[in-house]
């Protein structure tokens, strides 16, 4: 199986093209090549395949097998990936996952992308369709006891549930005890994502991410853009947000307005290979 190694800010995957590469067990090709011992080693594994309703679609699977619905950083690298590859010519692009189409403007230097700006869509915010269990409309500032401690949190979906705690110190926690209590929570139906922030000041915050099906990542895309969401919902930061993650800087926008919420970043590719795979 051909294959690419990419990342976002250090959120890496294993790129195949969907049209060429046929693999039927594609849930345990995740777990298999996601493997940092044993396999490729990556958070996921992404498929890039045609789609009838866009320019391609994105078929992504976490590190433990199970489906996401979205990955901002992964959608950036698809867009790098169908340019450098020359599936396209087009530098700008409609991506198809699971079923919602997001658009891609990519920056190209020297015939290659660098960086790619998305139009995410629109956050939602209703409890029932993040989902999250609550007796209120919208999860804003909302106290829930996770093994035995009392956080705030405001829950958003951009495609995927996230819960965005803010707290006084990141860098210092132990995300690994905490991050899988808060995943597994009974009050998230399809489990969460998980973003501990620190606010820096008004266009800066500080974010570690615990993600549903992998663990913590380097980045988070998505992550990204809730928390840029529920620092504007909490009067913590403006429209216009820098978020300083272990593997870099994603830069967000939420135009109030048009309620649109758009991500920049950086995409990577960092190797190519063939992988033993048989099924």
């Amino acid at each position: 199986m051909r294959f690419t190694k990419m990342h976002g800010c250090g959120n890496d995957y294993v790129y195949v093209d969907g049209a060429k590469e046929h693999i039927k067990n594609k849930k345990q090709l995740a777990i298999t090549a996601s493997d940092r011992h044993f396999g490729i080693g990556s958070d996921g594994v992404i498929f890039i395949n045609p789609s009838e309703i866009a320019d391609f679609e994105m078929e992504m699977y976490n590190a433990d097998g199970s489906r996401s619905e979205m990955c901002g950083n992964g959608m950036r690298c698809v867009g790098k990936f169908v340019y450098d590859h020359g599936l396209t010519q087009k530098s700008q692009v409609a991506v198809e996952s699971c079923g919602k189409i997001k658009y891609l403007d990519m920056t190209v230097e020297n015939g290659k992308v660098t960086k790619v700006r998305v139009n995410m869509g629109q956050p939602e915010l209703t409890a029932v369709n993040v989902p999250v269990i609550s007796p209120n409309e919208q999860v804003i500032d909302e106290e829930i006891i996770v093994n035995d401690q009392t956080y705030r949190m405001t829950c958003v979906s951009m495609g995927n549930p996230h819960a965005v705690v803010f707290l006084d110190d990141v860098a210092g926690m132990k995300i690994e005890e905490i991050g899988p209590h808060f995943e597994q929570h009974e009050r998230f139906p399809n489990r969460t994502n998980t973003e501990f922030v620190k606010v820096i000041d008004d266009s800066h915050v500080e974010m570690r991410v615990w993600e549903r099906g992998s663990g913590e990542t380097l980045a988070c895309g998505t992550g990204c853009c809730a928390t840029a969401v529920a620092c504007v919902l909490g009067g913590h930061t403006g429209n216009h947000v820098f978020v300083k993650v272990l593997g870099g800087e994603i830069e967000i926008e939420w135009d109030r307005e048009a309620n649109l919420v758009y991500m920049t970043g950086p995409a990577e590719t960092v190797f190519e290979g063939e992988y033993p795979w048989k099924e």
